[in-house]
C-alpha cells in the first residue's frame, strides 16, 4: 500500500535575512496604517488636475551658461503670471510665487468642495556675475524663461595651451 505523503508535507517558503533598513521598512509598513502620512490624498489626480501637483513644490530649474548671457528656465505649471515674483542680483535669481485651486461639485444631495493653496520659493546661484538691470523674461505654458547678460569681466575667454 502506497501512502500519498504530499498532503502531509507542508510547503516551506524560502526566506532570506533582511537588512536592517529592509526590516525597519517592513516593521513600519505593518505598524502604521496604509498612507498614514497623506490621509486626505485618496488618488492620483486626473490629467486636467495635473497642474495642481506643483502646489507647494520647488520649481525645476535649468541654468544654461552661454558666452554672453545666462539663460534660466523654470517649470511652474499651474501658476499664473500675476502670482510669480522674480528678482535678480549680480550672482543669483530668486523665483517665488503662490498657487491656489478651488473646486466645487454638486449633484443632488452630494456636495464636494476642495480648496488648496501653496507657496514656493527657490534661489538659484548663477555661474557668473550678470547685469541684473538688463534681465529679460518670458512666461508661456508654465515655463518661465530669464535671459540675463553677463557683465564684461565675467565673459569666458579661450586660452591656448602651449
Amino acid at each position: 500500500m502506497t501512502e500519498d505523503k504530499s498532503s502531509d508535507v507542508e510547503e516551506r517558503k524560502t526566506t532570506r535575512l533582511l537588512s536592517p533598513f529592509e526590516e525597519m521598512d517592513h516593521l513600519a509598513a505593518h505598524f502604521f496604517p496604509h498612507r498614514w502620512m497623506r490621509p486626505f490624498h485618496t488618488e492620483w489626480p486626473s490629467l486636467p488636475e495635473m497642474g495642481s501637483l506643483f502646489e507647494g513644490k520647488i520649481p525645476k530649474v535649468d541654468v544654461i551658461d552661454r558666452d554672453d548671457e545666462v539663460l534660466i528656465r523654470a517649470e511652474v505649471p499651474g501658476v499664473d503670471k500675476k502670482d510669480l515674483d522674480v528678482s535678480v542680483t549680480d550672482n543669483s535669481v530668486s523665483i517665488s510665487g503662490s498657487t491656489s485651486h478651488e473646486e466645487k461639485e454638486e449633484k443632488g444631495d452630494y456636495y464636494r468642495s476642495e480648496i488648496s493653496r501653496g507657496r514656493f520659493s527657490r534661489v538659484v546661484a548663477l555661474p557668473s556675475d550678470v547685469d541684473s538691470d538688463k534681465a529679460k523674461s518670458k512666461f508661456k505654458d508654465g515655463v518661465l524663461e530669464l535671459t540675463i547678460p553677463k557683465v564684461k569681466k565675467a565673459k569666458r575667454k579661450k586660452i591656448n595651451i602651449i
